[in-house]
């Protein structure tokens, strides 16, 4: 492996952490967003998880001051992208828009350059088209949030060499990431498949009357031993990532059960997208700026 620099295209709640891991890591890291606002608001996002960890002795004063040193805001893709070995991309999760975002790096990025979508379920071969090096297109799946989280789904499509895949994982044992490879793509890949389930049963039961929501939380985390409930999740990862999510996985399969819950087009139309927006399935004490 020769990567040395990282470019992660979207600075929103993964793409901002993401880009941090790498920074940690050593690698020269650009993050890019079209929005000044984003990145403003990643940098002061970043600098408080990062500050705290030093404050909880996790890394060093040196280790803070030189991740920062090595990760550059800009909203400018060609001046991000321009000299990148490796591109993990992390837009919203809408396939036209990953799409347009791909075929724009191809023609920005060295030859050599992997490009690599975070997404949670688009299978990179509905991407790798629009370029002109589809053997280095695929998935590097981060969970979300990705400072936490120790796993990273790296997934290898017919069209991906080995290669690329094994540039991801390298670049993932890198971040102190566990990489697992994904030999075959499926949409949604192995822990959304089995997250979607029981989001998809828990809704069920919750729309049937069966239960409160609160209630199958409660039930979940007490006899399931899970460490948070499906509709806690749902809100902590957003109502609107579940929602798009669930449109592509309806748009490819065309199974009436894929399409999103009449709850969830009802929150989503109504801007209550969960703890980003103050409010979900639960309600949410927002941060007073000083």
């Amino acid at each position: 492996m020769n990567v040395q620099n990282v470019t992660v295209v979207g600075a929103g709640s993964m793409g901002h952490q993401i880009a941090m891991l790498s920074a940690l890591a050593g690698f020269k890291t650009n993050l890019q967003d079209l929005q000044g606002k984003a990145l403003e608001k990643a940098k002061i996002s970043l600098i408080d998880i990062i500050d705290k960890w030093v404050a909880k002795e996790k890394i060093t004063h040196e280790q803070r001051d030189k991740a920062f040193e090595n990760l550059y805001f800009t909203t400018e893709l060609h001046e991000a992208a321009e000299e990148a070995d490796l591109v993990i991309e992390a837009v919203v999760e809408k396939l036209e828009v990953k799409r347009e975002v791909f075929a724009q790096l191809d023609a920005i990025v060295p030859r050599h350059t992997v490009l690599a979508t975070n997404s949670s379920t688009i299978v990179s071969s509905l991407i790798a088209d629009v370029t002109s090096r589809p053997e280095k297109v695929c998935n590097m799946h981060f969970f979300f949030p990705p400072l936490v989280m120790d796993c990273v789904e790296v997934v290898k499509g017919e069209h991906t060499s080995e290669e690329a895949a094994q540039l991801a994982m390298d670049v993932c044992e890198r971040m102190n990431r566990t990489a697992v490879l994904l030999q075959k793509e499926i949409s949604g890949f192995i822990a959304n498949r089995i997250l979607f389930a029981i989001q998809k049963e828990a809704m069920a039961l919750y729309e049937g009357g069966y239960a409160d929501f609160k209630d199958i939380d409660k039930i979940t985390r007490k006899a399931l031993r899970h460490p948070i409930g499906p509709f806690e999740l749902m809100d902590l990862s957003g109502l609107d990532v579940g929602y798009y999510v669930m449109k592509q996985q309806y748009s490819e399969t065309g199974n009436p059960s894929d399409q999103p819950s009449q709850t969830l087009i009802d929150k989503v139309e109504a801007g209550e997208l969960g703890r980003k927006t103050g409010k979900g399935f639960y309600e949410y004490e927002k941060k007073v700026k000083n």
